[in-house]
């Protein structure tokens, strides 16, 4: 991989051929080629009028002998600066950035094919249509979106990082040695956002060092956090906060950072969840904690734990949708020496590191269905055995699951085991989501303030009537997580006050289009207009497509349909919708 693409090296040209000496002279398009699980990749270059075809054929330029993909599956054309793709009538369908296309559909710089099991990356040079040197806030965000979602989904490595540097022409400068896949955007005031797929956490920590190295050398004052995904998290909130983190402190942390202290609870709703809290907290019973992406479920787990007997021992924390399946099982129960290439030493697993503690399992419903037979087991008989052993070893730690996902449909889909759903179960707790409490959203933000200026050594900032508007308005799909990041951000554009314009673009938009409600307005409908404001920011965030923004919801798409109905949502007309 880093021979491929020598990224940000000390030669002038990358092996794309990204220059300014090359635009004149040699326009180029091409395709950068991933089959999951086989590892590496290769480039494949798009010639003007030359059609690059996909299948099980041997004809087929990019072959692959795959159940997935047909004879001849699909095909890219480079006509010019226009380069399309045409699925050719595919058993399985062909997707573009993960939605699944009919007919011919133009393509740009970034987009990801899937074909099987084949991601196709295209990338444009030189002469070619190519986005700007510095990419605009809202086009980082997408990018970053988009790249998360493949990280999770391909288990593919993308680093991300936020550098501050106050020179606009070494700005430039280092966007001039990135690859043709990687984005260069703007943040928030001297701070930009710098993804680069495909890097690891060495080779990525080393491209943004010598772009540190190269600002540096101009008497340039920069600094620069880094984290990898999915090893690090697998939302884009969650990778902000720890890059934002990073900049405060010098160093980005390798888990989420979490509030100190007590959590801010004023909602009624949110006291009965820490009503429950303290019921169950000294118990040995599971625990089930389900709840929207970023409502604090961690912080929830982390309150249970402190509330028990247990607190004086570990609580160790575990994305189950961040690592592979045979990576996972590693994590969780060990393995022993020559269990498999690389295992040189015993490593003790998760389970036993919570021995006498807490073990969290973050995003259980993505856990593969082998894996969860084998957890299964370890609940019922409290031992485990390591990959590669056959000693057991008994366990004493305390399981709190957490997950997004409606696990009763899981079942139903077959992709969850009932019994282990009746097994993580013994106590389950709903987290309601933010929109949903309302009346914390300006404590939270308060809150998130005052931490934030207390790492930065300044005194904390208050915030005026606009800004308490607009964060009220807003639906927050992202829930607190999302909160803390607009907050942290804002901290960036402000000094003492923080009004609305420090606020992302997307709040304006909402309130704007949302009233605020009286205090002798009816709750019903204040709820309800709530619920409307969310299900319309849902739909915006995902391009209307209303089986991501159902997913986004937390709602099936016909719960969302019916909903859309209720409060006269209409879909715009020929918004194609279907995923399979």
């Amino acid at each position: 991989m880093h021979d491929l693409y020598n990224p940000m090296g000390t030669e002038p040209q990358t092996q794309a051929g990204v220059t300014e000496m090359a635009v004149a002279t040699e326009p180029r398009a091409f395709l950068v080629i991933h089959i999951d699980q086989e590892g590496g990749s290769r480039v494949v270059d798009l010639p003007d009028g030359v059609d690059v075809t996909f299948g099980r054929s041997r004809g087929a330029t990019i072959n692959l002998d795959h159940e997935k993909v047909s004879r001849m599956h699909a095909k890219v054309r480079r006509t010019g600066d226009v380069i399309e793709i045409e699925d050719l009538g595919s058993r399985n369908g062909t997707r573009v950035n993960g939605e699944k296309i009919e007919g011919t559909l133009r393509l740009a710089h970034g987009d990801e094919i899937s074909v099987g099991p084949i991601a196709a990356i295209v990338g444009v040079s030189s002469a070619l249509r190519r986005p700007p040197a510095v990419a605009d806030v809202a086009t980082g965000e997408q990018r970053l979106a988009a790249e998360v979602d493949r990280a999770v989904r391909y288990h593919r490595p993308v680093t991300v990082a936020l550098i501050r540097v106050a020179s606009d022409a070494v700005v430039d400068s280092i966007a001039a040695t990135l690859r043709p896949m990687d984005l260069l955007a703007e943040d928030a005031g001297d701070d930009y956002l710098v993804i680069l797929p495909e890097l690891g956490r060495n080779d990525g920590a080393a491209a943004i060092q010598r772009a540190l190295d190269f600002a540096r050398a101009t008497n340039t004052q920069a600094s620069a956090a880094t984290v990898l995904c999915p090893d690090d998290g697998t939302t884009v909130d969650t990778l902000m906060s720890q890059l934002r983190a990073g900049l405060r402190t010098g160093r980005a942390p390798r888990t989420e950072p979490t509030a100190p202290g007590s959590p801010v609870v004023h909602d009624p709703a949110m006291q009965r969840v820490y009503t429950l809290v303290e019921r169950i907290a000294d118990t040995s019973m599971t625990v089930l904690l389900l709840g929207e992406t970023g409502v604090g479920k961690e912080i929830v787990c982390e309150a249970i734990h402190r509330r028990s007997s247990r607190r004086d021992r570990p609580l160790i924390k575990l994305n189950c949708a961040a690592l592979p399946e045979t990576l996972l099982e590693s994590e969780l129960f060990g393995h022993e020496r020559g269990a498999f290439t690389g295992a040189d030493r015993r490593k003790i697993g998760f389970f036993e590191a919570a021995d006498g503690g807490t073990l969290f399992l973050d995003e259980i419903g993505d856990m593969p269905l082998a894996l969860q037979a084998k957890l299964l087991r370890v609940l019922e008989r409290k031992v485990i055995t390591r990959v590669g052993g056959t000693t057991e070893v008994a366990t004493d730690a305390r399981l709190i699951a957490a997950t997004h996902r409606d696990l009763d449909a899981d079942v139903r889909a077959g992709r969850f085991r009932q019994d282990l759903l009746f097994r993580i179960g013994g106590f389950t707790i709903a987290i309601p989501p933010l929109r949903d409490r309302p009346a914390e959203i300006v404590p939270l933000a308060e809150h998130f303030a005052r931490a934030t200026a207390a790492e930065q050594g300044r005194q904390p900032p208050r915030f005026t009537d606009d800004a308490r508007e607009a964060l009220t308005a807003y639906a927050w799909p992202g829930n607190v997580r999302e909160l803390r990041n607009a907050i942290e951000r804002a901290l960036v554009l402000s000094s003492d006050v923080i009004a609305a314009s420090d606020l992302p673009e997307r709040l304006h938009d909402m309130s704007r289009q949302v009233r605020p409600i009286a205090r002798s307005s009816d709750v019903r409908g204040h709820l309800a207009e709530v619920e409307r404001a969310a299900i319309v920011a849902a739909l915006e965030a995902d391009n209307n497509n209303q089986t991501r923004a159902a997913r986004r919801l937390g709602l099936s798409r016909r719960a969302l349909i019916y909903k859309m109905e209720k409060y006269g949502l209409k879909p715009p007309p020929n918004q194609g919708d279907r995923e399979s």
